[in-house]
This record gives structure tokens, C-alpha cells and sequence, in this order.
């Protein structure tokens, strides 16, 4: 079977599905390809801070009604040394910015059942994925599903289907370069259905290592240790890490937590990934396909939105304007944001865990640099900065201000 659209979509995470949306506010045709089920994809456990900019993009695509009525606005956050607990308060730091917790889960929920409410193409379980004359002007994915050969037809292939997927594995190794840093540790996530501990976010430094105690709702929890790698989920039952966080975040912290089963229990690695060029050809990647941070800081799902923003606005660019300038400069554009939140999440990873190496120095210069921040209100200002996120100002380049919106949307594509 052959088909045709304007933009292939390789991915339904929150990155293909969000690009998709914004193209089809803009009036411009596209098709999402998973591999996956939606079951699977809807299931996925992810991040679930989102930055200002990330809400813009969101309300942008029309799919931000639920996340106002059930997100949690954030004006700040805290930081713990020893259960010494320090709050940075981003609202005032910032100029009035903040961050909304709301689940990634949540949010490809409501991406889904936007796709499926205006009957837009989105094709689960697309086996075999192959993509085709990336370098000519008539790109096209082959793919099987329904036990079935089909072809898509395309003029642009959006490559939103991470780590593992097809997109980035399809550009010539004489192309691409990749940059990687592999953490000696992972985090051990438990997701529980009991209240949050504080009603904001604790980042905690310990002797045992780092500790995070976040949400996803005012009843449900999500906490996160340090283990070294190749920790066994079978030696951390409920109630040995109940205890490891109540140690590691500090006594008023552990106070106020309530312990409740797991409803989710993982490991997940830490890393950071850069691949350069985010373009090659008609192809362009965005989100986990083309970097990865570590989760300290809560940028992936954010870089992702800010990729799918400007490859949206390239693209609206394009076929309303007749003007390529932002296609041809969406790889470096895009990356000049992808390194500043690398070197932000490597940074406070660094500052905030336990490396098996760190001698008494080493751990002494950590403390040394938190007490800075304590007392230092413009340490405590470069740090909130980056935590809302780093703005795309309008510049030579024509990026804009991640939220804001493209101005080359006519008004009647936004109806």
C-alpha cells in the first residue's frame, strides 16, 4: 500500500506527537509511525516537570486544558545537604518564572486523544521501519503492520523515535558524530500512591548519595536514590528504600513522608548524549533520537518540546513562506540549546551525587560549592535560570522564544 503526506513522523512520544500537532494547527499534513503499541506508549513512566516554555508549546498545539486544571505550578525548589534543607526560589530569581509538574504520561495521553478526536493518522505497532532517499528531494519510509508491506511518501522525515530507533541509525556513520558521557550510577525510581512529602521538589546530597523526592499528583509520589549500576531490583524491597529516603532527604522531610507499595519500581542508567548533525538530508531528529541528559534537572522532555519547536517553525516556514533558512539552520540552532542543557544537567549531576572515585577533596568541593549557592543570591540566580529553562530569543538566525509561537502561523490556521 502507498500513501502520502507532507511530514513523516517516526515516533509517538511526546516529541512526534507534539510536532504533529503543531503542524496540524499550522495546516500542514503529517503521519506518526510507532512501533510500539498505545498501550505501551501510554504506559511509559517518564519525567514530569515542565518548563514555562514547554507549557507555551502545549497551549500553542491546543492541548494544555487538562494540564491547567490538574497540573502543580512550582515557584521553587529545594536542595538538601545533609538534610539541611535550602530553597531556591525560581519565581523571584527569574522574573516571575516557574515550572508545572504534569506528567509526561499524562501529557502523551491527552497528545493521543487529540490525534484520535480530529482522526489524524497515528499508526501503532508500524514494524520494520526503514527510511529512504534522505539525501534526494523525495524521501519515503517503508513499513509493515497488518502483516502488511506499506510505503509513506513524503517531503520531510521527522526523526522522534529515540535512543534505539530507526532515525538517527539511518544517517551514514561518516556523518554523524556522536558525544557520550556514562555515568557510574543509576536511579532507582518507586512510584507510589501516597501525598508528597513537601509540596515542592528536594534534591538531596548525601553521604550515601544523591535523593530526589518529586510528584506526579497531590496523592501520588515519585522518589528516586542513587545505586551503583548493575544494582539488583530484587535487594531494594518497599521498605529498604522507604528508609533510604527518609535518610537520605533529611529528618523534616522523613517526618512528612508517608510510605505506601510501589506501583512502579525501576533502575534506570544515567548518561549524556549528543549526536551532531540534527539534520541530514530531508531528515531531521529531535528529542531522545538526537541527545539524552541525565534526568537531574528534568531536561530531556523539555529539550525535546524545544526541538519540536523549532523544527515546526522551520517547517511552517517552509511551505507558508516558501523560505528554508530555518530548515538549513535547525541542526545548529537546536543544538546551540541541546549543549547549554547538557552542560547544566552534567553540572548539577555532578554536584548533587556520590561518585564511587570522590575522595575527601572531592566531596569537601561539593559542600564547599552548595554553601555558595546558599549564600551567593547570584549563584542562586544562574541556577534557577537554567532550571526554568534558557530561552531561543529572536535573533539573525529567526529563532524565536520557546512558547511563543511562530509568527508565521496565519491567523486562520490557528482556528
Amino acid at each position: 500500500m502507498r500513501q502520502r503526506t507532507q511530514v513523516a513522523i517516526i515516533g509517538a512520544g511526546p516529541a512526534g506527537l507534539l510536532l504533529s500537532q503543531l503542524l496540524h494547527v499550522a495546516g500542514i499534513d503529517s503521519m506518526v509511525l510507532e512501533r510500539r503499541s498505545q498501550g505501551h506508549v501510554e504506559s511509559r513512566i517518564r519525567a514530569g516537570v515542565l518548563e514555562q516554555g514547554t507549557v507555551g508549546l502545549l497551549e500553542q498545539a491546543g492541548i494544555a486544558a487538562r494540564l491547567h486544571r490538574e497540573g502543580l505550578p512550582h515557584q521553587g525548589f529545594r536542595i538538601a545537604l545533609n538534610g539541611e534543607h535550602f530553597r531556591i526560589d525560581m519565581h523571584r530569581l527569574t522574573g516571575g518564572k516557574s515550572v508545572m509538574v504534569y506528567g509526561q504520561t499524562e501529557i502523551t495521553r491527552d497528545l493521543i486523544q487529540a490525534h484520535q478526536v480530529r482522526g489524524a493518522p497515528l499508526l501503532f505497532e508500524a514494524e520494520q521501519v526503514a527510511l529512504h532517499d534522505l539525501d534526494g528531494s523525495r524521501p519515503f519510509v517503508t513499513y509493515r503492520r497488518d502483516d502488511a508491506s506499506h510505503r509513506l511518501d513524503c517531503d520531510y522525515i521527522a526523526g522522534c523515535d529515540g535512543y534505539h530507533g530507526a532515525s538517527r541509525a539511518s544517517i551514514p556513520p561518516s556523518v554523524l558524530r556522536s558525544f557520550e558521557r556514562i555515568y557510574p550510577f543509576g536511579w532507582l525510581g518507586i512510584l507510589a500512591d501516597v501525598p508528597p512529602c513537601d509540596h515542592e521538589l528536594i534534591y538531596s546530597n548525601h553521604a550515601n548519595g544523591f535523593a530526589l523526592a518529586s510528584m506526579r499528583s497531590p496523592t501520588r509520589s515519585r522518589y528516586y536514590v542513587q545505586v551503583p549500576l548493575g544494582e539488583d531490583l530484587k535487594d531494594w524491597p518497599d521498605t529498604r528504600l522507604w528508609d533510604e529516603l527518609a535518610l537520605r532527604l533529611g529528618r523534616g522531610a522523613a517526618n512528612r513522608m508517608v510510605r505506601g507499595p510501589s506501583i512502579e519500581k525501576s533502575i534506570a542508567p544515567l548518561r549524556s548524549f549528543v549526536a551532531e548533525p540534527m539534520r541530514h538530508g530531508r531528515l531531521f531528529l529531535a528529542g531522545d533520537a538526537a541527545h539524552i541528559v541525565p534526568p537531574t534537572g528534568a531536561k530531556g522532555l523539555n529539550l525535546a518540546a524545544s526541538d519540536v519547536g523549532l523544527l515546526a517553525e522551520a517547517l511552517v516556514s517552509h511551505y507558508h513562506d516558501g523560505a528554508d533558512h530555518l530548515l538549513e539552520t535547525y541542526s545548529a540552532r537546536a543544538l546551540a540549546r541541546v549543549w547549554k542543557a547538557e552542560r547544566f544537567s552534567w553540572w548539577f549531576t555532578g554536584l548533587t551525587h556520590r561518585f564511587p572515585d570522590m575522595d575527601d577533596f572531592g566531596r569537601r568541593m561539593q559542600r564547599a560549592e552548595l554553601r555558595y549557592i546558599f549564600e551567593s543570591p547570584a549563584a542562586q540566580r544562574v541556577l534557577a535560570e537554567n532550571y526554568v529553562g534558557l530561552p531561543l530569543h529572536s535573533g539573525d538566525d529567526g529563532a524565536w522564544a520557546i512558547g511563543e509561537g511562530p509568527p508565521t502561523v496565519p491567523p486562520m490556521a490557528a482556528s
